[in-house]
This record gives structure tokens, sequence and C-alpha cells, in this order.
């Protein structure tokens, strides 16, 4: 029989929980469909033959499980839309906000997205929020 006290201790399981969570931050998505999978697979199989479960709460499970199927579906067509969005504003002259509140002006040389957060827009050397961007001009030269 093993003791409570003989695992990781400290600064040790912290780590080891912190880089668990980071592990399944990134593959939230897949693991939240194989968990609820396994779930509802494991009450089928482990279910009492006298008391079948209710087909009600099965097809309510079912439903859920479509819900969030097309809930992510949407998340991925709005980041591939915004990510369209601040794509087109690659070569435009655009004003924005500086982390001191003081307005720059510059030109858009690329725009990235990192996973759930808003687009980022490259003016000269630094990276810019697209929420921190307060006026787009159109060239005066291709105008």
């Amino acid at each position: 029989m093993t003791s409570p006290m003989s695992g990781p201790t400290g600064a040790d399981a912290y780590q080891g929980v912190a880089a668990a969570n980071a592990a399944s931050a990134r593959s939230k998505t897949l693991a939240d469909k194989d968990t609820f999978m396994k779930l509802l697979v494991a009450q089928l199989k482990y279910q009492d033959p006298t008391k079948p479960a209710d087909s009600t709460a099965f097809m309510a499970q079912t439903a859920q499980f479509t819900q969030v199927e097309k809930l992510e579906d949407m998340v991925e067509m709005l980041q591939s839309q915004r990510m369209i969005g601040a794509s087109s504003l690659v070569g435009k002259t655009v004003t924005y906000m500086d982390e001191f509140g003081a307005l720059q002006t510059g030109v858009i040389s690329s725009a990235k997205l990192n996973g759930d957060s808003e687009p980022t827009l490259r003016v000269g050397n630094t990276d810019v929020q697209l929420s921190k961007v307060t006026e787009i001009m159109t060239d005066a030269k291709t105008a």
C-alpha cells in the first residue's frame, strides 16, 4: 500500500500541474471531444441492465455534443474571418494608440492571429492589437 505522501510535492507537483494545464490548453478542443465520447461510452458500457439509461438523457447528451461541435466550427470560421479582415489591412497606413496612450502612425507590413486572441498587426517594428487601431487610411498613391 502506498502512502499519499509518496508522490511529488511542492514545486515539483506545481510544475507538473502547470505543464499538464499548458498541454491541455493546446489540445483542449480535441480533449473535450474525446473525453465526452469516453464518458458516454463508459456510461453505456457500465450501466445497470436492470435500470438502463434514460433515452431522454442520452439524447440530451448527444444534442449537447452536437452543439459543442457546431460552436467550435463557428469559432474557427470567426477566426478565419478576423484573419481575412486583418490581412486586408496589409499595406494600409494606420493610426493606433501605443502602450503609453500616444497616437502613432505607420504602415502595416503583416498580420497574424495567435490562438483565440485578436489579430496582431505589424506596424514598423511594433506589434499592434487590431483593437488599438483608431484610423485606417488608404495610401494616397494608390487611391
